[in-house]
């Protein structure tokens, strides 16, 4: 009987512990020796990094706990599947670009790792996924460093992640907020992002989802390149200098319910920072951008679906160039922006579905039966607008009498547009404020 005892004793694995280490040497005994399930706990004080987490383990900080890198490597490297790094200060990791240098590094072997509740400062990348398969990095601050663009790294970076998620992180400076490339069926939720180039990048990244983030204050909102099947929803991008969002290369993709929202400078203030950028002489900070040139560039971006969008307030509401074809474009707002579309081509495009089209805030139209859509067609460009964007120098002719005359009989005549972006039931109201059936 006592054998059996035994062999059931030593089958059954040991309690996981909660180890709390008083130093730095006590700390590395402690990874070192840690077994499945354990949980490490550090107190407030300076730990000192590199750290590697080796078995599937907890690694916890107290108020005031800080893991220092000294400026070398990654200052945690998770190694080991089901890890958790939560409520750390973590800061000080290397400066190699070449080696992803990061605050918090999850190798191949991270499956599952969840990175929750941290303050990163002063890293190179804050948390770089790299090829750990559903991995989650939530609510965490990550504040990335600033000087050269190419000598910073991004927020959170994903490399080959499939099933990754990065939810309600607060992302601010360094290079992109989070930049994905390479993978499929990641998730991006509720995060904001302040003070980047791109607040969120996608190159090459499929089958995902991009929900509820907020993006203020960047260079470029939501960049969405070389990428297919995505769910871009409920997104904002407020005071991003050159696009809110870019499609270059996107395909049969679905975009619902984004807000885009510009408020552009007065003419002469777009003339003022043109000429400064034309000089070299840089931005003095967010409070000094003019608001995103274009709310939206589709470049070469095909058969996606924008419906249900807010667009206001930018220099261009959509850019659309590049053969991009088969897009669907209805029951969305276009409010106060200085040109609602551009389009230089020879097609027709028809935006609108179901006969439902979009809202022009400078369409004066009528509705004379009162089911809230227009009574006629709307073109948010002609001939003229197209002679301008190929040859800036005829803007002086704006106001002579042959131009507005051409105009005149573009309007009574449309046949003679050589194709366009056409809106056959253009809306009354904004989308906000109709009850559509």
């Amino acid at each position: 009987m006592w054998r059996v005892v035994l062999l059931v004793l030593l089958a059954t694995p040991a309690a996981a512990e909660v180890l709390r280490p008083a130093d730095d040497a006590a700390l590395a005994a402690a990874l070192a020796q840690a077994r499945p399930g354990d949980e490490i706990v550090l107190g407030a004080g300076r730990w000192r990094g590199p750290l590697v987490i080796a078995v599937p383990l907890t690694l916890r900080g107290e108020p005031g706990a800080v893991v220092d890198g000294h400026g070398s490597g990654h200052v945690i490297e998770v190694d080991a599947p089901d890890a958790v790094i939560e409520k750390l200060a973590i800061a000080g990791s290397g400066s190699d670009l070449d080696r992803m240098d990061s605050g918090v590094f999850l190798t191949t072997s991270a499956l599952r790792a969840r990175v929750e509740g941290n303050t990163l400062t002063d890293n190179l990348h804050g948390i770089r996924i790299q090829g750990a398969r559903d991995a989650q990095v939530i609510g965490n601050r990550i504040e990335g460093r600033r000087g050269r663009q190419a000598d910073l790294g991004n927020g959170v970076s994903v490399w080959n992640a499939p099933g990754a998620v990065v939810a309600n992180n607060d992302i601010s400076w360094g290079r992109d907020g989070i930049f994905v490339y390479v993978s499929k069926k990641n998730t991006f939720r509720g995060n904001r992002m302040r003070n980047t180039r791109f607040a969120i990048h996608y190159m090459n990244t499929s089958d995902s989802a991009v929900i509820g983030n907020d993006s203020r204050d960047n260079g470029l909102g939501y960049a969405i390149m070389f990428s297919d099947r995505l769910t871009v929803t409920g997104n904002r991008s407020e005071n991003d200098r050159d696009y809110g969002f870019l499609f270059n290369s996107a395909n049969r993709s679905v975009l619902t319910d984004n807000v885009v929202i510009g408020h552009p400078a007065p003419e002469s203030r777009w003339r003022d920072i043109g000429q400064s950028r034309e000089a070299g002489v840089p931005d003095t900070g967010p409070g000094d951008r003019i608001a995103p040139g274009k709310c939206v560039f589709i470049y070469n971006a095909n058969r996606n679906t924008f419906t249900g969008n807010r667009f206001e307030g930018c220099g261009i509401g959509i850019h659309f160039t590049a053969g991009a074809e088969g897009n669907i474009v209805a029951r969305n707002d276009f409010i106060a922006n200085r040109v609602q579309v551009k389009y230089v081509g020879t097609r027709y495009l028809e935006w609108s579905q179901d006969g439902i089209g979009n809202y022009w805030s400078d369409n004066a139209a009528f509705d004379l039966n009162g089911d809230g859509i227009a009574d006629g067609t709307y073109r948010p460009n002609d001939m003229i607008d197209k002679v301008m964007w190929t040859a800036p120098q005829a803007r002086m002719l704006l106001t002579s009498p042959a131009v507005q005359i051409l105009r005149w009989a573009q309007k009574r005549f449309p046949a003679v547009l050589p194709g366009g972006v056409t809106d056959s039931h253009p809306l009354m109201r904004p989308n906000s404020e109709r009850p559509l059936k």
